[in-house]
């Protein structure tokens, strides 16, 4: 999908989520091909203060975006 799309799909998913979805995982935007999305999740993961919901646009390649949710790692998993 084109990324406004995936923009408004993650607004509507944060709206209907509940606290405890929003407190355990990460919702963002990343592009479609699995290797340009695995690359950014990585870089994500490293400091995800420093990434804002535009920031997938320069690991695409073709201008197609998802929203993918997963579990942020707690103090006790990075240990």
């Amino acid at each position: 999908m084109k990324y406004s799309e995936a923009l408004q799909y993650k607004k509507e998913a944060l709206e209907k989520a509940d606290e405890s979805v929003l407190q355990s995982y990460h919702i963002i935007i990343t592009p479609s091909d699995t290797g340009e999305s695995a690359k950014y999740i990585e870089e994500f993961s490293k400091n995800p203060e420093d990434f804002n919901d535009n920031s997938c646009k320069k690991y695409a390649s073709n201008d197609e975006y998802e929203m993918v949710s997963f579990r942020k790692e707690t103090e006790e998993e990075g240990e």
